[in-house]
């Protein structure tokens, strides 16, 4: 089973860019959208259809603002959209499709461009943990696929002196992923294969910011301990360019 973890930076953008000629080209069986910035009345659902994909959306109540979505060529026995707590769902972060044996979650954690937004980042982020946590009770195998905003280690992002002060990079955001992977019992299935640095997700549009490679890993395919012994690979796709982050794929022998 082959899946894909895309912040998309609006799916309507994407589009224009031969979105759907890329998607049938890397073929995942799963892809988590992140970022649509589109109603569920914006999306060419019905082009996802043509190429083998049952698609769940799950928008923010303001326009043109984050958004969530799973694709996939097996029809998920239930999808879950939000987590039931009302200031999260309202702004299209969480996402759930659960098939025979394990689940799989699009999740977009908020980005923190004033002390306000860190707060609710940072409580975000604890009642993320605490509901995975509670969910993986009755689900075990979770597969949680995302933009987390979050560069774990210093060698997930290009400057870690010059950036430590930077959200996306402060001791508290990094501390709490710590948490969050060693109590939720998760793998970050990029690190599980590869330690190399110079590894990245996003990078600004400014100065030329890709091209130097001047990146931060924020976007993860994070799987449950349980299937460890099933992770066949992990790659990050830079080649796909439809926005200022590229994909990440995980295999699993689901």
């Amino acid at each position: 089973m082959k899946l894909i973890t895309y912040n998309v930076n609006g799916i309507r953008a994407a589009f224009t860019k031969d979105f759907l000629g890329w998607l049938k080209t890397a073929d995942p069986d799963i892809i988590c959208i992140q970022e649509s910035k589109a109603g569920n009345d914006q999306i060419d659902i019905e082009s996802l259809e043509k190429i083998g994909y049952y698609s769940y959306w799950h928008s923010a109540v303001r326009k043109g603002y984050s958004g969530v979505g799973i694709a996939s060529k097996t029809k998920p026995h239930h999808v879950e959209y939000g987590c039931g707590i009302e200031h999260y769902d309202n702004e299209g972060r969480i996402i759930r499709a659960d098939f025979d044996g394990y689940s799989v979650i699009s999740v977009y954690v908020p980005s923190a461009s004033n002390i306000e937004r860190l707060e609710f980042k940072m409580q975000f982020c604890h009642d993320f943990l605490e509901y995975i946590k509670n969910l993986k009770k009755e689900i075990p195998n979770l597969i949680i696929s995302g933009d987390f905003n979050i560069c774990h280690e210093a060698i997930d992002i290009h400057n870690p002196v010059g950036l430590k002060n930077t959200s996306g990079f402060l001791p508290m955001e990094r501390e709490w992923m710590t948490k969050f992977i060693n109590e939720c019992e998760l793998i970050d299935s990029f690190r599980f294969f590869n330690n190399e640095p110079d590894n990245y997700t996003w990078w600004s549009y400014r100065q030329n910011s890709r091209a130097n490679n001047k990146g931060w890993r924020l976007d993860y395919n994070f799987a449950s301990y349980s299937l460890k012994d099933k992770l066949s690979r992990a790659v990050i796709l830079k080649e796909a360019v439809h926005s200022d982050h590229c994909p990440a794929m995980i295999e699993v022998n689901i």
